[in-house]
């Protein structure tokens, strides 16, 4: 074990963990930060996706240290402290069935509008389609873009 310090949703935080344990099990059993869901385990799905110094990252393959000193944005950071724009238009557009993709979702979509505030239904497609929906929700998922795009300035 080893003290690795990393900055989540804009708190410093230092924990003690082997530098290879995936940063998921940090953020959900050490950190409490419990939206980050597990799923596949491979980053298949992308139901634990998080920012990674704004790059969408799964964290359930991403060692700890890989994230050491550097700005992890969980689902429970996105919208500090109020409702991110994407998660109200997932609300207006009432995206969840189960809602256990839904954080990785969220976040892999505020990837895309930071880096592409206007995408295309391909740019959308393009960069959701990694992300796995039991449910099948990826239409309204990309409705929900759609209605998000005019509104993130991120």
């Amino acid at each position: 074990m080893v003290a690795i310090t990393l900055t989540v949703n804009g708190v410093s935080r230092t924990v003690q963990a082997s530098p290879d344990t995936p940063l998921l099990w940090v953020l959900r059993e050490e950190l409490g930060l419990t939206g980050t869901k597990y799923s596949c385990g491979e980053g298949e799905c992308g139901s634990c996706t998080v920012h990674v110094d704004g790059v969408a990252t799964r964290t359930c393959v991403t060692p700890v240290s890989r994230a050491a000193g550097k700005k992890v944005t969980t689902i429970e950071g996105l919208g500090n402290g109020k409702l991110h724009a994407l998660q109200q238009a997932w609300i207006e557009d009432q995206v969840p069935q189960c809602g256990f993709c839904q954080p990785g979702m969220l976040m892999q979509a505020a990837a895309l509008l930071a880096g592409n505030p206007k995408p295309s239904d391909a740019d959308i497609d393009r960069a959701m389609q990694a992300n796995l929906c039991r449910c099948g929700t990826y239409l309204r998922v990309r409705r929900a873009i759609r209605r998000a795009a005019g509104e993130v300035t991120q």
